[in-house]
């Protein structure tokens, strides 16, 4: 009986220990996404400054240089580190995951994820040299694209299916139009009054 007690609470010790890790996963990811979600933001108010006269164009432009660097260094880049080392801490604790369709799904959007966060740094770097070579509209686009990888990798989670999360996939396809009438839209308001 004092075995079983010993081999329970190593059992309960080994789950408390895999949902701290879990929890500062999550933790990591929700910070990782938010930081995704701004930066295009900081990249379309620093393309739409650089269009400016002077002397506000300087002003704006070394403002937003500031605050997206620290978004980006201080937030993002931690986060991004952070999230995926944990996420590695866990597949190491339940490397059975890895055999699992839905995890070999999400893993790909992981990577998308990955690639879209590299192009946000490289974007980053231009923009912090003055280089600008995206329109604002295209980064309102763009910015939708951390969006959808984290409908994907919510819907692939909860419905732990690699077949189910396609009905989350065609809804992501979904919001992606509505997204795209959503910025048209708000476009004519900007039109009509720029101050919107």
């Amino acid at each position: 009986m004092e075995g079983g007690y010993w081999r329970n609470t190593n059992s309960t010790i080994k789950m408390a220990y895999y949902n701290y890790i879990k929890a500062l996963h999550l933790i990591f990811v929700i910070t990782w996404f938010a930081g995704l979600f701004y930066i295009p933001r900081l990249f379309i108010y620093h393309i739409e400054a650089a269009q400016k006269s002077s002397p506000e164009k300087e002003i704006l432009s070394t403002q937003l240089k500031l605050m997206t660097k620290r978004l980006w260094y201080i937030i993002t880049w931690p986060s991004a580190v952070l999230a995926t080392t944990f996420a590695i801490v866990l597949l190491f604790l339940q490397p059975i995951l890895l055999e699992q369709s839905w995890m070999q799904v999400k893993l790909g959007f992981v990577i998308a994820l990955l690639l879209y966060h590299l192009k946000n740094h490289q974007i980053f770097k231009q923009l912090q040299q003055d280089k600008i070579r995206y329109t604002s509209k295209f980064m309102r686009i763009w910015n939708e694209g951390a969006t959808l990888i984290l409908f994907a990798v919510i819907f692939l989670v909860l419905l732990k299916s690699a077949f189910n999360w396609i009905y989350g996939v065609v809804g992501i396809f979904v919001l992606g139009v509505l997204l795209m009438l959503g910025i048209r839209w708000y476009k004519k308001i900007r039109d009509k009054n720029p101050n919107a």
